[in-house]
């Protein structure tokens, strides 16, 4: 009977420890998220958006601020893309840091270029100023089978068309043909 009161204490000490162990995550690791990102870096960094192809899932889902509905699709994505390269020439991406969890990445990234074509917008193409473009932005990514399936994209849109040329208004008071109107 002492033995079995002296095991006991060791027995639960045991069982508590074991419980209290976190559990591991399954996921990424941290050299599958920087091939990931590697390649997609130099798909974006060379134009060979081919490339693409090896890492982003064809059924992707992108939530970007700069657009007004999600990008759906591996070659709408392409087509976005394009259209970035084609405003903003020797366009350059780098990754400043990266944290991968579970199966989802999140990168800081700074994109730098010079706007030397037509900037489309939904009322038109305006003109290349020619200006020096460089901006910072947060991307989030989920990971399903060595490819990415969705992308949260974090970016100041406003900073970026100030550098665009583009300048805010602020509302007027009204004339005083208004406030007889009114």
């Amino acid at each position: 009977m002492k033995k079995f009161l002296l095991f006991m204490p060791l027995v639960f000490l045991l069982c508590f420890t074991f419980s209290c162990q976190q559990q591991v995550e399954e996921g990424l690791t941290e050299e599958e998220a920087q091939a990931i990102h590697n390649r997609y870096l130099e798909a974006r960094n060379t134009v060979n958006l081919d490339l693409l192809n090896e890492i982003i899932a064809e059924d992707i889902v992108v939530h970007d601020p700069n657009m007004p509905q999600d990008i759906v699709g591996l070659e709408a994505l392409k087509e976005y893309y394009s259209n970035n390269h084609a405003t903003i020439s020797d366009f350059r991406m780098t990754i400043d840091d990266m944290i991968v969890k579970g199966n989802r990445t999140v990168t800081v990234w700074t994109l730098t270029g010079i706007n030397t074509g037509p900037i489309h917008t939904p009322f038109g193409d305006i003109p290349a100023t020619g200006n020096n473009i460089q901006f910072s932005g947060v991307a989030i990514d989920l990971i399903d089978e060595g490819k990415i399936v969705e992308e949260w994209v974090y970016f100041n849109v406003l900073e970026v068309m100030l550098q665009f040329g583009f300048t805010i208004v602020p509302s007027q008071p009204p004339g005083p043909q208004e406030e007889k109107k009114q």
